[in-house]
């Protein structure tokens, strides 16, 4: 029997909204009703146009933030959040930054150490690795951060846009190194803009729209009723 790693069930997260009333709460409702499985070893696309609910969706999976409705299991496994917006403390140098966000993204200080000179390569940022990141440019910190991510050993890679990072060289390279990965023996739930991506790496899709998780159908008939989707709200 396949193992099953999520299973979601009616799940939703909502946020407050500021209100010009003090006594009235305003909740705007990013997920409402998200249903779907995942086994171990697939690749499953996220589609949906901007502000469906895909990112929110990443981060209750990564357990990052819990749903305000409905069940999310997860089986025992290790989950890695793999995104450009990587959180740094900008006073520290690129260097202390790899430890503190690999350790927050489950490495040991002696996993950090044993692959810290792959991450700093893999980055390409030269000698700014031993500078504040508060001097870095965005291209520089999505670099680093894409390396740091890159290297964590876990079970399942949550990965959202992270193939958009730095300039076109830098971009192919990672978009290939990402591809290995998702090619291997992970589980990868990956959200992109890139209908040929999904279509090239992914075995199913889910579409999220206005928070809520459309009917699974077959890969290809998933990716015309996206595309129909977006014509018919253009």
């Amino acid at each position: 029997m396949e193992e099953i790693v999520f299973d979601i069930r009616n799940m939703g997260v909502s946020y407050r909204k500021a209100s010009s009333l003090p006594w009235k709460v305003n909740k705007f409702w990013a997920l409402h009703d998200v249903s779907f499985k995942v086994r171990r070893g697939e690749t499953i696309g996220i589609i949906g146009r901007n502000g469906a609910g895909k990112s929110t969706l990443l981060k209750v999976m990564a357990d990052i933030i819990r749903p305000d409705q409905g069940t999310v299991d997860r089986a025992d496994v290790t989950v890695t959040l793999q995104s450009i917006s990587a959180g740094f403390d900008k006073r520290l140098t690129g260097r202390q930054n790899i430890f503190l966000n690999g350790i927050l993204l489950g490495m040991s200080h002696k996993d950090v150490t044993k692959r810290l000179d792959n991450i700093i390569e893999l980055a390409g940022i030269g000698t700014f690795i031993d500078e504040p990141t508060k001097t870095y440019s965005s291209g520089m910190l999505s670099r680093l951060g894409f390396a740091i991510a890159y290297y964590v050993e876990t079970d399942v890679i949550l990965i959202d846009e992270t193939l958009a990072v730095g300039d076109e060289a830098f971009k192919k390279k990672a978009s290939e190194m990402i591809k290995k990965k998702i090619q291997s023996h992970y589980t990868v739930i990956l959200v992109t803009h890139s209908l040929e991506l999904v279509g090239e790496l992914c075995d199913r899709i889910i579409q999220i729209e206005n928070g809520c998780s459309l009917p699974e159908l077959p890969l290809n008939e998933s990716l015309e009723r996206y595309k129909n989707t977006c014509l018919t709200n253009n």
